[in-house]
């Protein structure tokens, strides 16, 4: 049975690379007959068969990417690197040398299903591309982000031209090389917007100063290149052949655009429609995604009957779709996986099956080469220098930036294979880009990382506690949400800590929502509205919660919402960059000890480690006090609601984090229905602290005769000393606080070596509670106490990053600029 190959220039390729006789026709022929295999013990080989052939195809595409992945992994290479490098592996520059592999695995005749597959994943592929990109991030381009964006690409294509000019000047060139070179620097200058998100986020680098205006400098130059692509695509599509229409690319051009309106205002309204009765917040039924990935078809089918290309209608269909929670996060869940490690390493192993490193001439190679490598640098003087001069960044954040720029992705393969398809360059030529994109993108990325640490922004001139803010003032603090879970004990938490009209509370509050179904992070600010908005609703209950308790506590509570929209590895710099804007004393971030662990320690763990303030978790095992405090409004004294006191335990082995817990409690003592008890640990009689560390020890009996003085009279704080030998003693006496208190708080940090942790701290893998916090948050026996770990901000060298943050500040690009309103 006959089929025809959907791209015979390949088999060509392939066929001369192995040397297997191929006459004129684009046919290929298999036997229905050999579709199923009965195995090896009926004494058939199944690698003859076209069903386990291709599931030993898929195998080997996904396994080979997979390893290469694994073994780039510890120089932190991005994966396009380990997909094109797999599909190097398995076509003719290595494994594919082998004549046996080839037949074994890789056959000619397998050719027609290894380019459907691909070609169907290239479509999914392109449709999740559609889904992830905002195109309403055009509105937040400036005119900074705008001259960098032009930059990075008027001074390659100007570099690039100049030198295929000096080499068809001066350099004896083969006819093949000469064609080649034009299209292959203008390929080679154009960058794409999702390729430079994708690298960002491999990188962890997404919420950067600097890559926030990489993203928004790429939109910009995405669109140009992005025009320029579009009319090299539609060219292709209209081969001229004698007796054609003139007017061939303007029809198709044409057809184009009513494609694009058909899908945006019939077949987009249609789906809509059909998922109109999905709650908001509520995750999509199984049912929509369905009828959502039959429209994915049926543009598909639209677009290839009109004689565009099958991937162009997914492709204005997934912009079409709203980025982010519900609908995109939904379709990226359900598709990327089996689209990027199932169907896309077909594609890159296709490609791979027909590169020959090694048969490429030195001479052309070079030239080649040189090329890209002109059209790189031409990227990174544009971005590097327009960067200096448009937003005054620093050098070295303007050297990522112009690295940055210069990264490619499977985008631009696929425009390298399609200028081959429509030979407008050379075989040899579209080897040496493909090979640039090792180069190139392999090469920058130990460099950026090399360079840019996000982490030092974060360091401030002097500390920032809750132990040295001033007394009588506002204390700012940073309160981090996952869900609505989170809002009750955190209110209460927050009402413990004794707002006054001499001492209030600035509370600046975030949202932290997961990416996922977009490719650019938000950091949104939110406003005060009647208006209702949809756009709003994943963070309007949580504001609104928070809204109602700054009421209740007027003129004693301010709260300024924010909602982060972020992957997790990077979510900290996103709690990072608000609480060193608001200049906040402290970050409290919640933390389940079994829902949610990996991504709350994720977080909390980076938090943790470049917080420019002290940090606060509070471990949630049930309902922190048993009814909510309750502000008069005539007197503005505390009162509960029942005539119940709470019991709060400070437990204080020593350092600068039980300081800090210490400080934290003596806001709490000062609230009437609270009772406090310190709790000091000592070994023997003596000071926790083992390692003679003098200062600290003075420190430590200064903080305690201060705090045991100032509460003489005050009946309701207890101070107790509890003597241990070991770990087990020290066991013990947290033992002994079962059920008597309602919030217990405690220093991560305490001495490791002292016997009074040993056996409780594991120095293989350190928790992000600390050795006592963990204890305490994972034990039966605490019940449904609410435990509190506090880490003091200890890192302090100069004002210098705050003036640049300040000076960032002035372009705009540190979050989102489009406040958000929330209904009340």
């Amino acid at each position: 049975m006959g089929s025809i190959a959907m791209e015979p220039e390949d088999i060509a390729t392939y066929a001369s690379l192995h040397s297997i006789p191929l006459d004129n026709s684009t046919r290929l022929c298999a036997s229905v007959n050999m579709i199923h295999s009965n195995g090896f013990f009926f004494h058939n080989n199944p690698l003859q068969y076209s069903l386990p052939l291709l599931l030993m195809q898929f195998s080997l595409a996904t396994g080979v990417i997979v390893l290469a992945s694994l073994l780039l992994k510890p120089l932190g290479q991005p994966v396009i690197v380990a997909q094109v490098l797999g599909g190097i592996i398995l076509g003719p520059s290595i494994l594919g040398r082998s004549d046996a592999f080839i037949d074994s695995f890789f056959p000619l005749r397998s050719f027609i299903l290894l380019d459907l597959v691909s070609s169907f994943g290239y479509m999914f592929c392109f449709f999740l591309i559609g889904v992830q990109t905002d195109p309403f991030m055009v509105k937040k381009i400036d005119r900074k982000t705008f001259a960098i964006g032009v930059a990075t690409l008027i001074v390659p294509v100007l570099l690039t031209q100049g030198w295929w000019y000096l080499l068809n000047r001066y350099v004896n060139l083969d006819i093949e090389v000469v064609s080649s070179l034009p299209a292959m620097a203008l390929a080679e200058s154009v960058l794409a917007y999702p390729t430079i998100v994708f690298f960002l986020g491999e990188l962890k680098i997404v919420n950067s100063d600097f890559g926030r205006v990489a993203m928004s400098s790429s939109m910009v130059s995405g669109l140009c290149s992005f025009s320029v692509i579009t009319v090299a695509v539609l060219a292709e599509a209209a081969k001229p052949m004698p007796g054609d229409d003139t007017y061939d690319m303007l029809k198709l051009m044409f057809t184009g655009g009513v494609v694009a309106l058909v899908i945006v205002f019939l077949i987009w309204p249609a789906l809509k429609w059909l998922i109109r009765s999905d709650s908001v917040g509520q995750p999509m039924k199984e049912l929509h995604i369905v009828q959502l990935l039959v429209g994915v078809l049926v543009t598909g089918l639209f677009s290839h009957t009109t004689g565009l290309h099958t991937y162009y209608g997914p492709f204005v269909l997934g912009l079409t779709i709203p980025a982010g929670p519900p609908v995109g996060s939904a379709l990226v869940e359900k598709l990327d996986l089996i689209t990027s490690w199932i169907f896309m390493p077909i594609f890159y192993i296709k490609n791979g099956l027909v590169m020959d490193i090694f048969a490429i001439r030195l001479k052309n190679y070079t030239i080649f080469q040189s090329t890209t490598l002109v059209a790189a640098l031409g990227k990174f003087l544009g971005a590097f220098l327009s960067s200096l001069l448009c937003t005054k960044m620093p050098a070295t954040d303007a050297i990522s930036l112009g690295l940055v720029m210069t990264a490619q992705g499977f985008l631009e393969l696929g425009l390298f294979k399609m200028l081959k398809r429509n030979k407008a360059v050379y075989h040899e030529a579209f080897v040496v880009m493909c090979v640039s994109i090792l180069l190139i993108t392999g090469g920058i990325t130990p460099i950026i990382k090399r360079l840019y640490d996000p982490s030092k922004r974060y360091i401030v001139y002097k500390t920032r506690t809750v132990m040295n803010a001033r007394p009588n003032s506002q204390l700012p603090i940073l309160v981090c949400v996952h869900d609505q879970d989170d809002v009750e004990n955190t209110t209460k938490l927050l009402e413990a800590l004794n707002p006054t009209e001499k001492s209030p509370l600035a509370i600046y509050l975030l949202h932290l929502i997961e990416l996922v179904g977009r490719a650019n992070p938000l950091l949104i600010p939110h406003k005060l509205t009647r208006r209702t908005s949809s756009k709003a609703s994943p963070s309007e209950q949580i504001v609104n919660a928070f809204r109602k308790y700054e009421q209740r506590n007027r003129s004693l509570v301010t709260v300024h919402p924010f909602t982060a929209i972020s992957h997790c590895a990077t979510m900290h710099d996103d709690i990072c960059t608000i609480a060193l804007d608001k200049k906040t004393s402290l970050i409290i971030a919640p933390f389940y000890p079994m829902l949610h662990a990996r991504k709350q320690r994720l977080i909390n763990k980076n938090v943790l480690e470049k917080a420019p303030c002290s940090v606060a978790i509070l471990v949630h095992r049930g309902e922190l006090f048993s009814s909510s405090f309750k502000r008069s409004s005539r007197a503005l004294k505390l009162t509960s609601e029942s005539e119940s006191c709470y019991n709060v335990a400070i437990l204080f082995f020593g350092g600068p984090d039980d300081r800090e817990a210490m400080a934290l409690g003596s806001r709490m003592v000062a609230h009437p229905n609270i009772n406090l008890t310190l709790i000091r640990i000592l070994v023997d009689g003596s000071i926790i602290n083992t390692n003679e560390d003098v200062e600290q020890n003075r420190l430590d009996d200064e903080v305690l005769s201060e705090f045991r003085e100032g509460m003489t009279d005050n009946y309701r704080v207890m101070y107790i000393e509890e003597l241990v030998m070991d770990g087990s003693g020290t066991m013990a006496v947290l033992r002994s606080m079962q059920s008597n208190y309602e919030l217990v708080i405690a220093g991560r940090n305490q001495d490791k070596g002292s016997p009074s942790l040993s056996g409780l701290v594991d120095l293989e893998d350190p928790s992000e509670l600390g050795a006592i916090g963990e204890v305490l948050a994972t034990s039966d026996f605490m019940g449904e106490t609410g435990v509190l770990v506090v880490q003091q901000h200890t890192k302090a060298v100069n004002d210098e990053c705050e003036s640049h943050t300040g000076n960032l500040r002035e372009t705009n690009l540190i979050m989102d600029d489009e406040e958000l309103p929330i209904q009340i």
